[in-house]
């Protein structure tokens, strides 16, 4: 486990792995939100402030428009993949590597090397992210610190393999339980069986239909499906209750009361007998039109695409902030064993968002 300071004048790859061997699964995160706060607070033209583990920096220059710049410093539980391995061909494999130590990394960079940006800067850094919505840092920092989160624009580093990503989905999780009577299984008669009482909402999951609206230009696409089945007493007990706990992912035309309504309305008629709303964080709107977002999309290129996926691009929206997912790494490879990301693309993220910041 790495407990050397953080060097932010090293290469941003290598602070990448420098952030890797730090681990700090969510709830675990001290030691690394310590290193980042220290590091920061040698840094004569930001101010330092720090709410729990959440740990924001920033620029007091008087420029015409402040942006913030954005990631979470947890990552999803380790899978013998730490510490860091950096192969031959310039690949750095372990946990958080992609999402989102990289980000991270190039944030910290910007952070060192440009104390006189074009634009006046927040770096944030929070905990929390990859779990329930309540715990998420930054949903913390908004409620109790709002002030330190004004801006007029965010670039969150979540893995988009370099390209700006608009909006994002949100996500809805309802427990839909169903009730019976127990009995001995030998005289099943004498009870109801709550399992088989579930069958109406797993043959509505099975069948149901996306949608894939397109919204500015960006086609999203919604997804409705069962994530865990709990139910059973014992094995000669007829059960007396059954969960089916469903995920809702839903476009970003759809408010959080629309998204409940629709799955409402879905299970009407499949005998549920509680709906219960487990964990809720809303969509965003690409928001692509914006000024500010123009001129990102401008300078760093390609072609926006649609957020597959809840981000906190959904906070800042909520915030009045509008913002765009931006980072290095290959989404696809987040919170997997072999996560990993290349170097190279570290390198490139960094210099991009330098050119925007500089020019």
């Amino acid at each position: 486990m790495d407990r050397t300071p953080l060097d932010l004048t090293q290469d941003a790859a290598l602070l990448t792995a420098q952030l890797v061997d730090f681990p700090s699964e969510s709830g675990a995160e001290t030691p690394l939100a310590d290193a980042i706060e220290t590091a920061l607070r040698t840094l004569p033209h930001l101010t330092v402030d720090r709410y729990g583990n959440n740990v924001v920096a920033r620029t007091h220059l008087g420029r015409a428009e402040r942006v913030i710049l954005a990631g979470h410093i947890d990552t999803v539980p380790i899978a013998d993949n730490v510490p860091s391995r950096l192969d031959a061909e310039g690949v750095l494999w372990g946990c958080g590597t992609c999402d989102m130590k990289s980000g991270v990394a190039v944030q910290l960079r910007l952070a060192q090397s440009v104390p006189e940006p074009n634009r006046d800067l927040t770096f944030v850094f929070y905990d929390n992210e990859e779990v329930a919505a309540h715990l998420n840092g930054l949903g913390h920092v908004a409620e109790a610190h709002p002030d330190w989160l004004r801006g007029d624009f965010a670039v969150l580093l979540e893995p988009s393999d370099q390209q700006v990503e608009g909006g994002c989905q949100g996500t809805l999780r309802v427990l839909l339980r169903t009730k019976g009577e127990r009995a001995h299984s030998a005289r099943a008669w004498m009870g109801s069986n709550a399992i088989h009482a579930a069958a109406p909402i797993l043959a509505r999951l099975a069948a149901y239909e996306p949608r894939y609206p397109v919204i500015d230009g960006l086609e999203y696409r919604e997804g409705l499906n069962a994530v865990r089945v709990e139910g059973g007493v014992a094995g000669n007990v007829i059960p007396d209750v059954c969960t089916v706990t469903v995920n809702f992912r839903y476009a970003p035309d759809r408010t959080a009361d629309d998204a409940v309504a629709h799955v409402r309305e879905v299970f009407a008629d499949c005998g549920v007998e509680e709906f219960v709303v487990d964990d809720h964080s809303g969509a965003a709107m690409p928001g692509l039109s914006h000024p500010a977002a123009v001129d990102f999309i401008k300078a760093v290129g390609g072609t926006p695409q649609p957020k597959y996926g809840w981000t906190d691009v959904s906070r800042f929206s909520a915030l009045g902030v509008p913002a765009v997912n931006y980072g290095p790494g290959n989404p696809h490879l987040a919170h997997k064993r072999d996560e990993r990301v290349e170097t190279a693309k570290i390198w490139a993220c960094e210099e991009r968002l330098r050119a925007w910041l500089t020019s």
